[in-house]
């Protein structure tokens, strides 16, 4: 009788453990669920045209993302960025600084082959291949607007009120953009264009 308690009791803590473990199975993919959920869809990236525009984007049709050293922005590209989000494409550092084109997201994130070239400006010595410190993504060029959409426009527009970009102290090189947002800067690009052709 007491071995086959102990059996009774010893199947009940495995039905117990697997009990448990469904439940904890359970929340960590709806916590996944929850993240994919959160996940933005939408990016704004920044470039300096003299180094590399737009219309270089749109020469090329399709480059890799390199040079990004900080980061929160390699967080961006390494676990945001997915195939086909639209990208906003931003010229800073400019007169004037504006967002001046669209693309999308074309590659799965990859290691930054930048940080592993001793000619490369940038460089990192600390970032190992088997370990890479700096993430990239390739970006496609979808549309040149005709318009570029100046900061100060930008500001006005009600709708990105509360846009990354436009807030205070936003210095990042990759951020995210609502999809409303998104949506308010292509309907200003396609008003302004219409308004000059």
């Amino acid at each position: 009788m007491a071995k086959r308690t102990t059996k009774k009791k010893a199947t009940k803590k495995k039905a117990a453990k697997k009990v448990g473990a469904k439940k904890v199975t359970k929340k960590k993919v709806a916590k996944r669920k929850a993240a994919s959920a959160k996940r933005p869809t939408c990016w704004l990236v920044k470039t300096e045209p003299n180094v590399y525009s737009i219309h270089d984007l749109e020469r090329d049709g399709k480059t890799l993302w390199d040079g990004v050293r900080n980061y929160q922005a390699r967080n961006f590209m390494r676990d945001g960025m997915k195939v086909g989000d639209p990208v906003l494409i931003y010229h800073s550092n400019a007169d004037p600084m504006a967002v001046v084109g669209l693309g999308e997201v074309a590659s799965e994130s990859y290691p930054d082959p930048t940080a592993f070239d001793r000619k490369d400006k940038h460089f990192d010595p600390k970032s190992k291949k088997d370990s890479p410190t700096w993430i990239l993504v390739d970006i496609a060029h979808v549309r040149t607007f005709g318009v570029p959409l100046e900061r100060e426009l930008l500001k006005k527009q009600r709708a990105l009120a509360d846009m990354t970009l436009l807030a205070k102290g936003s210095r990042l090189s990759v951020q995210p953009v609502r999809p409303s947002e998104l949506k308010a800067v292509l309907a200003l690009a396609d008003a302004l264009e219409d308004v000059t052709s």
